[in-house]
């Protein structure tokens, strides 16, 4: 009979979800200060080196222990799958990138409100999860029917629903997993 053991099975997605879980609990330690000034992008002065850092870092930043589970819960179920798939070194560059252009996307576009979560990863990791069974010859309709459900709903809701949710970011994640999916079909190299 083997030995059954406990293995770090997606260190990158793991480290990820680590990480938020530390920013949370600083935030809980520091009422929120540390989560403004480090984990949240706002219209900052570009003089400013943090805002250059909170590009990436908002990913790591939560609203709360609900917003944290939320997005971890569904990034522990599919990342997993996008690690193996395509490999730690490309799932880290996948999450920066996607941090990044989420990032940009509020700093630009929405200058009077702030931006926090890994929501945009999470969806970016929901359809590229959706590739790990492509061969280049085809699109599997599990992409398509992901696309409809996930990115045509948080259309919609941004178009109908007033919330605190930036489904821009939903969405903008979404595309970054479409274009990763895309150019990197073959998965590892």
């Amino acid at each position: 009979m083997k030995k059954l053991t406990i293995r770090f099975n997606a260190p990158v997605v793991l480290t990820f979800a680590l990480l938020s879980l530390a920013a949370l609990l600083l935030d809980g330690l520091t009422g929120g200060v540390s989560t403004t000034r480090y984990f949240c992008v706002y219209h900052s002065p570009l003089s400013d080196p943090l805002t250059y850092l909170r590009l990436f870092t908002h990913v790591l930043g939560h609203s709360g222990y609900s917003h944290y589970m939320g997005n971890m819960l569904l990034l522990l179920l599919v990342g997993p799958a996008v690690e193996e798939r395509y490999g730690s070194r490309s799932t880290v560059l996948f999450i920066l990138a996607t941090a990044l252009i989420t990032g940009l996307v509020q700093y630009v576009f929405f200058p009077a409100s702030a931006l926090l979560g890994a929501s945009g990863v999470v969806f970016m990791m929901i359809i590229l999860s959706s590739f790990t069974e492509t061969k280049r010859d085809g699109i599997p309709v599990t992409l398509i029917l992901v696309a409809i459900f996930y990115l045509g709903g948080e259309i919609m809701d941004g178009l109908f629903t007033k919330d605190n949710i930036s489904q821009i970011t939903h969405v903008v994640g979404g595309v970054c997993g479409l274009i990763f999916g895309f150019t990197n079909r073959g998965g590892r190299k």
